[in-house]
């Protein structure tokens, strides 16, 4: 049998990038496992338990080496697995195979989720800092486009028809808004992650006080070791989190309290800031996906790419519309973890690891993904300005229907009675443009109306309408071009700045298939 012969999911073969598919790989998983094994056992021989120099040096030289866990000992592990049927164990059995003199040592004191709940909170603290990380990186990227179109003027829609004009940037701008809260809501948690600690069978550390007899300093100290020597990245942004500090002790860089795992709580608030994050991205991809009906903007199109398979003359927004079939898959797993939560009787039951495996990193995977479609997307995107222009103008008559008003009353019009002029060429030209497939002509109708002349014309009006001045767009526009230059000045270039060195190892923005 290949591997052709058996499901693969999508997204590891044509969504997720290497980064994050590295990150929740079996291998990184059962390193971080061994690394809390390795930390502990160092711990417990700082703190006088019986376990020797030899035994923490040689386990030490097997987690430590290149690579981590062997292909064969990832084989050892499944094969004790299907005789033991625990996961964890089997892998302290494949370690101590592997580290013979120390094998009486692993784990001691410890119960699986003393390993599994801190590796992944350790794996979810990157996988968040990742995401935050990409989402940086976009919003650098819409801020590009946000300051290179803000002063196009485009037609603005409300309830999808058509409304005040903005500019092309000011558009991405708001884009840029939308995902700017969700990445302070991704920071916020990466600062509020925190380990579950060394708690043993039910949480309350039973195990650890009979192999301290009873002295309860050095648990919390062989707990301190364990988050230090792990070096990660909640316990240092709970260290750095001055905020936090002034809401829980010190000390408290693990949970306070927990049961048999960590709070399933923490899972609700991972998936609910992704599941934002998505809806933002499905919003911008929709946005993509409705302009490029109109002509006026475009997604990358590669030269040999095809856009229809019956119809060679088209050009879809497929990336869009895969950015939009992704992010709605990560906004619906966020209710597992509602569930998750919600049904973790007293001190803990095991279904919800089952639902876990899945829900959590798919919903990682997905939506990176889901961001580096979208940094191609905007990186490349084509804006159509003539096409901008040509639909700007084909309604500007109609926006500009108060400022000719207003113009009229200035030259001695009379309100009311140009506003029913205006208002029975406007709907004449309405009708023509719906149902005669013409032209907008409402600006030609009022030039040729003898109540727009000038005195001299033999009209009403003590002087000539600037007509020209009336439809040039950047009148009709507002604070656009100031709103735009202010948020990406103020607000997207400081974090932007901020995040320089981690954004130079995310690599490009190419799709992979």
């Amino acid at each position: 049998m290949s591997d052709y012969d058996t499901y693969t999911s999508p997204l590891a073969t044509r969504n997720a990038s290497k980064q994050m598919l590295t990150l929740w790989s079996p291998r990184h998983k059962f390193n971080t496992w061994r690394r809390i094994w390795l930390a502990v056992a160092e711990a417990q021989h700082e703190m006088g338990l019986p376990v020797s120099r030899e035994q923490v040096e040689e386990l030490r030289a097997v987690v430590s080496r290149a690579g981590g866990i062997t292909d064969a000992e990832m084989k050892a592990a499944e094969k004790y697995e299907r005789e033991l049927r625990h996961d964890v164990m089997a892998h302290v059995h494949a370690l101590g195979d592997s580290c013979p003199r120390a094998k009486g040592i692993i784990h001691l004191g410890m119960t699986s989720q003393d390993v599994v709940c801190n590796a992944d909170l350790l794996l979810l603290s990157d996988a968040v800092t990742l995401i935050t990380h990409k989402c940086v990186r976009l919003l650098g990227t819409l801020a590009e486009q946000a300051i290179r179109h803000s002063r196009t003027p485009t037609l603005g829609f409300t309830h999808y028809q058509p409304a005040q004009p903005v500019t092309v940037g000011r558009r991405c701008a708001m884009w840029c808004v939308d995902l700017h809260q969700c990445t302070e809501r991704l920071r916020h948690l990466e600062y509020q992650m925190r380990f579950r600690g060394l708690r043993g069978a039910t949480g309350t550390q039973a195990s650890f006080l009979s192999l301290f007899a009873g002295r309860t300093e050095p648990i919390d100290r062989t707990e301190r070791l364990l988050i230090e020597r792990l070096g990660a990245n909640c316990a240092a942004n709970a260290a750095a989190d001055g905020e936090a500090r002034t809401r829980e002790p010190e000390a408290y860089l693990a949970y306070a309290v927990t049961g048999q795992t960590y709070p399933r709580v923490v899972d609700t608030f991972i998936l609910a800031d992704l599941a934002s994050t998505a809806s933002v991205l499905h919003k911008i991809a929709t946005d993509i996906r409705l302009l490029c009906n109109r002509k006026e903007i475009d997604e990358p199109f590669e030269d040999k790419q095809i856009g229809s398979s019956a119809m060679p003359y088209k050009r879809n927004p497929m990336r869009c519309e895969r950015i939009c079939g992704l992010t709605r898959f990560v906004m619906n797993l966020v209710g597992n973890a509602y569930d998750t939560a919600a049904t973790q009787w007293l001190e803990r039951t095991l279904d919800d690891s089952s639902n876990r495996r899945l829900s959590l990193p798919e919903a990682f995977l997905a939506l990176d993904g889901a961001l580096d479609l979208m940094h191609n997307v905007a990186s490349g995107l084509v804006v159509h300005e003539a096409m901008v222009r040509k639909n700007l103008m084909a309604e500007l008559p109609f926006m500009a229907t108060e400022n000719i008003l207003m113009a009229c009353v200035k030259l001695g019009g009379d309100r009311q009675e140009y506003h029913e002029h205006i208002r029975a060429h406007a709907q004449a030209a309405g009708l023509r443009v719906k149902q005669e497939g013409q032209d907008n002509d409402l600006l030609e109708r009022l030039k040729a109306d003898k109540h727009f002349w000038s005195a001299a014309r033999g009209g009403p009006l003590s002087a000539e309408l600037d007509w020209d001045g009336v439809l040039d767009p950047m009148k009709y526009i507002g604070r656009s071009v100031e709103q735009t230059e202010r948020f990406i000045k103020d607000v997207v270039e400081p974090l932007r700045e901020q995040y320089a060195e981690a954004l130079k190892g995310l690599g490009g923005s190419e799709v992979r298939v």
